[in-house]
């Protein structure tokens, strides 16, 4: 069976709205009803925003929901479902609702396993508040992550890039990171009740990350009720995912680009954020709209290039009005043929056919309107920043290793933000065999005389240098290159600079896809071949020994991206699903969805940190 990530966090959702009772597998809901309030706190709440709507709200007898840290009234008589982050501020108001009753009974839900000091804390504060029989019960749910789409998660942990990357940083700030990465990996793993193989680069973020989620797995498998013994009769590698885990440097270009398609499009120009977003109305006023699997539109054409979806748009507006036609024609007689009542039973049939498909004709409609409303908003925003010349000549850069220098000023002079001209600027580092002092000199002062803040820029071209200091220096000085280098960027830069070399291939296949690909098939491959194996329910042996079944091939893969991911990937990733014979099943999340615009901030803070950028001059504050 597939994993389906947003299907089994609904019905975990599900059933504790029902006070934790098992759900009746016909109406998805406890045999008896109880109404209740619901009490979530802002994290809780945006993991429930993209799953459960008001309606179902409803349907599961929640009658009223508030936020934790608002105030309210009592409800004596009713019980309260609380979903909450384990932290102490929350902890506290749970004492506080439960000493002034503000409720009947107070049902207990923790997004993940709340610490024992934590409940200690709880247990004494309701004690000698004598509320304790107020607490019916506390569970662990491990639902700490945002399920976006069947196949797309988010950890929703702001700045990781910063945090893992920053000089200043210390190892016990990068340590409780990765706790909280590997936390969160282990909700999405229970979630789906299955223990992986997994497969990660050596060095860096990735192998932390994996290395410890192996042994909080391990710790948790030997517990007698634990959270995976649904799954734990698999035995060979095809029946288990593989989980491959990559730290952002690993293909850096992705996460800056321009990308013409149209999911990306939307999240990177519309502000996509929890699949909803809000554009101009067409008679003015913002229109706020919801863009998840229940949309049959952008679930069928979300990787289609734009002018693809303008095609597909007016297709389904033709399709609609035929259809529309067509029911007229049935109802009010064809032509002005006059009606003279023998065929009165085939009429009336026509008619109760017309009346069941208004319905459906209404929504296609509304999709068709919502989506031709983006589309022209996105229009405006392509002509006035010439976004399809900034992705095509992207890609072309990555695809031929460079640009020409007339071209590359010209863009940089002509239309579009500072933020699209300095991440076309980064481009260009990037995608640059060599760096030409001259160019990149001409590139910063065309940058300045926009007044763009140049500091995520010589950010790259500092880890650039490295690059090729590296590449050119002796075994004696590489490695005092490398020590200096360390010191200065806070963990190993050859998986920096690796990053800035993974550029697309000829067939515009990102680096990403083509490991996973190499990883899911289990064939040796010179990529994939030096990557590191853990299987938490083996015996352990040296640190990431791999053993031949623990190579694949496998069946289905999830991919997690430590540092920020995107759509792109996203799509990419997808698409190379579908086109394994047979498909393949991929999830993919990440610590947090970016735009690029979100990414680029993330390096111009990294560039200050480090005293570059316009320091000092006029132009920093025009950022």
């Amino acid at each position: 069976m597939a994993l389906n990530l947003r299907e089994k966090q609904t019905e975990c959702i599900a059933r504790m709205l029902n006070l934790n009772q098992p759900l009746n597998a016909a109406t998805g809901t406890a045999n008896e009803e109880v109404y209740k309030i619901l009490i979530y706190d802002k994290f809780c709440q945006n993991i429930l925003s993209p799953l459960i709507h008001v309606k179902d709200l409803r349907k599961h007898g929640v009658t009223l929901y508030f936020l934790i840290d608002k105030e309210r009234n009592p409800v004596h008589d009713v019980p309260a479902v609380y979903f909450v982050q384990p932290n102490h501020s929350n902890v506290q108001r749970i004492v506080s609702d439960a000493s002034r009753s503000l409720y009947h009974t107070l049902h207990l839900n923790f997004s993940t396993s709340i610490p024992r000091p934590l409940l200690e804390d709880l247990a004494t504060g309701t004690l000698n508040s004598d509320s304790i029989h107020r607490v019916s019960k506390v569970h662990d749910q491990y639902l700490e992550f945002v399920t976006l789409e069947d196949n797309l998660f988010s950890l929703a942990h702001k700045s990781c890039y910063v945090q893992l990357n920053d000089p200043s940083a210390g190892d016990r700030e990068i340590e409780d990171l990765v706790e909280k990465i590997v936390s969160g990996l282990f909700c999405v793993l229970a979630t789906l009740a299955v223990v992986p193989v997994i497969r990660c680069p050596r060095g860096g973020p990735a192998e932390m990350v994996a290395s410890a989620l192996d042994q909080r797995i391990r710790d948790h498998l030997l517990s007698k009720n634990n959270l995976f013994t649904e799954g734990g009769n698999f035995v060979s590698s095809f029946q288990r995912p593989v989980l491959c885990i990559f730290d952002r440097n690993f293909e850096l270009p992705v996460a800056i680009q321009h990308d013409f398609r149209y999911r990306p499009l939307v999240h990177d120009v519309l502000g996509l954020k929890l699949n909803r977003l809000s554009v101009q109305g067409e008679k003015g006023g913002m229109r706020s709209y919801e863009l998840d699997s229940s949309d049959s539109f952008w679930v069928a054409n979300g990787s289609l290039e734009f002018p693809e979806v303008a095609v597909e748009i007016e297709t389904q507006l033709n399709k609609y009005k035929k259809d529309v036609d067509e029911v007229n024609k049935r109802t009010g007689g064809t032509h002005g043929a006059e009606f003279d009542g023998t065929d009165l039973i085939g009429n009336t049939k026509h008619l109760m056919n017309a009346v069941n498909s208004l319905p459906e004709l209404t929504e296609r409609k509304q999709v068709i309107d919502k989506h031709t409303n983006i589309a022209t908003v996105l229009l405006g925003e392509i002509k006035d920043r010439s976004l399809d010349s900034y992705a095509k000549k992207e890609n072309d850069m990555m695809v031929r290793g460079g640009i020409e220098r007339s071209e590359l000023i010209g863009v940089l002079k002509g239309k579009g933000t500072k933020m699209d001209k300095l991440r076309f600027a980064i481009m260009y580092l990037i995608s640059s065999e060599s760096i030409n002092q001259s160019e990149v000199e001409a590139v910063e002062a065309a940058l300045r005389e926009s007044e763009v803040d140049t500091a995520a820029f010589q950010y790259v071209k500092k880890i650039k240098s490295l690059n090729v200091s590296l590449a050119s220096a002796n075994s004696a000085s590489r490695s005092n290159i490398v020590d200096w280098a360390e010191k200065l960027y806070g963990q190993s830069i050859s998986a920096v600079t690796a990053g800035v070399k993974n550029l697309l291939s000829n067939d515009r296949q990102l680096a990403l896809a083509r490991t996973v690909e190499a990883l899911i098939e289990g064939r040796p491959n010179p990529e994939t071949d030096s990557y590191l194996s853990f299987d938490p329910r083996a015996p352990k042996s040296g640190s990431g020994a791999s053993s031949s079944h623990l190579k694949g091939p496998f069946k289905e893969a999830i991919v997690f991206m430590i540092g920020g991911g995107n759509y792109v990937e996203y799509g990419s990733l997808q698409e190379l699903a579908q086109h394994q014979q047979p498909p393949k099943h991929i999830i993919y999340g990440t610590t947090e969805i970016l735009t690029g615009a979100d990414f680029v901030e993330q390096l111009t803070f990294l560039g200050q940190k480090m005293g570059l950028g316009n320091v000092g001059s006029s132009s920093t504050s025009a950022q």
